[in-house]
């Protein structure tokens, strides 16, 4: 992609509405317009970085057997009264009448509409287990929507469902989205924690967030610090019992946020205990027979006796982690994206736009780039030097790649590493090598 043809409406003062790091970031780099209190626009580079955390997140929710499918933001009122939570759960649902006079809300969340399309298909223990998600906008009227994408009305989220016969499987489908959230946030470059937790208007009595650590979380919580080094990705799980032991092994761990933290057992810990600020960015629930039972999600059993299904669900915020990486990975000049969420790998800079050397050398770079499907923006924007690093630090691509005459002279470029903030003058054939190989 052009620069001069990329629509980057990029801030050069801080914002003023803006209060936290991400929010003045996601503003200042053109990724999010604000289109009413606490909903957004989200801009091409924005986008694009909202489209590639989703993808890992399918990825791996695919890769566990979970089935993508794709609800409606409408629901009618009715399934809502079936569960007894239309009146509970209180004015952050946005309700509406259609012009039947028919009771709708914009759901906050599935539990119910997943529930009934269940139990209108599936009737046998048979069927089961069964894992289904989406991914799809929510909306919960906040009272106070506030830091930009991390506290919106509006947001993007992706919602898991299980459905299976008894709590042993009921079980198992948990510890494997367990597993399958810690390999999504290590995939988009964020250590992810692992903590019990309340499960609020969802129900159940089985609940775990899990938070990232970053300067500006919104609380504070303390933990093993072995949680933090691990690494979830490589972690191999070649049988059933594998990955119920993993998780029980992990839960043992001392993890606590700030209104649940333990000050003898942190005393015990010493030098293992690590305190730091958290953002939640995904939370799963076990919650048995509650919808099951209220909807009459009935599947017979092997020994032909009607069962109600046990049921969790599991949700990741999609664009909350857009907020999120930026609050765990920024410096003074701008936004540093890990390489998997980049809305582009490298940002190629022009310092001569005009001069016959440069663009030539820069059009050759540029179409090598691209045939060897690495993602460039290329500024070819005639402008100040200066003007250009400061735009590329702010919108954080992993590699800068700088063409300018000086260099070419002598046969060389600079290649930056965002993160590092480390040059190296090389020749065109080794950059290219190094950001292509």
């Amino acid at each position: 992609m052009r620069l001069s043809e990329y629509f980057l409406p990029t801030i050069k003062e801080t914002p003023t509405e803006a209060q936290i790091v991400s929010h003045r970031l996601m503003l200042r780099a053109g990724m999010v317009r604000q289109s009413s209190a606490g909903i957004y626009s989200w801009l091409p580079m924005g986008f694009r970085v909202l489209k590639k955390i989703e993808q890992i997140v399918r990825e791996e929710q695919d890769a566990i057997g979970c089935q993508e499918m794709l609800m409606p933001t409408i629901q009618p009122a009715d399934l809502w009264r079936e569960s007894d939570r239309y009146d509970a759960y209180g004015p952050e649902m946005l309700r509406i009448t259609d012009r039947h006079d028919r009771d709708m809300l914009y759901g906050p969340t599935n539990e119910e509409q997943i529930t009934d399309i269940f139990r209108g298909a599936v009737r046998s223990y048979r069927d089961l287990p069964r894992l289904l998600y989406h991914i799809q906008w929510k909306f919960r009227d906040e009272v106070r929507p506030r830091f930009g994408v991390m506290r919106g009305r509006e947001f993007l989220m992706k919602d898991a469902y299980s459905f299976d016969l008894d709590f042993a499987g009921a079980k198992h489908s948990y510890n494997k989205m367990f597993i399958a959230y810690l390999r999504t946030f290590q995939r988009l470059g964020l250590s992810a924690i692992p903590m019990a937790a309340e499960s609020g208007p969802i129900g159940g009595d089985m609940s775990h967030e899990f938070l990232i650590l970053a300067d500006t979380g919104e609380s504070e919580i303390a933990c093993h610090k072995d949680l933090v080094a691990m690494d979830w990705e490589s972690m191999s799980l070649e049988s059933d019992s594998d990955m119920d032991t993993l998780v029980s092994s992990l839960t043992d761990y001392y993890a606590a946020t700030d209104e649940q933290r333990d000050p003898q057992a942190e005393g015990k810990l010493g030098d293992d205990l690590i305190v730091a600020r958290g953002i939640e960015v995904g939370h799963i629930f076990y919650f048995g027979t509650k919808y099951s039972e209220a909807m009459n999600a009935i599947v017979t059993g092997p020994d032909g006796q009607d069962v109600a299904v046990e049921m969790g669900s599991y949700g990741i915020g999609v664009s909350r982690l857009v907020g999120a990486i930026i609050e765990a990975s920024h410096d003074d000049n701008g936004i540093i994206w890990p390489p998997s969420v980049a809305p582009f790998t490298v940002g190629l800079i022009n310092l001569k736009a005009g001069d016959d050397a440069c663009d030539k050398a820069c059009e050759g770079i540029y179409e090598s780039l691209q045939t060897a499907g690495v993602e460039v923006l290329y500024d070819d924007r005639t402008g100040r030097a200066g003007v250009k690093f400061a735009e590329m630090d702010l919108i954080g691509l992993p590699w800068q790649l700088v063409v300018g005459p000086r260099g070419l002279k002598e046969g060389k470029v600079e290649l930056k590493e965002r993160r590092s903030g480390e040059r190296q003058e090389l020749s065109l054939e080794a950059a290219l090598n190094g950001l292509t190989g």
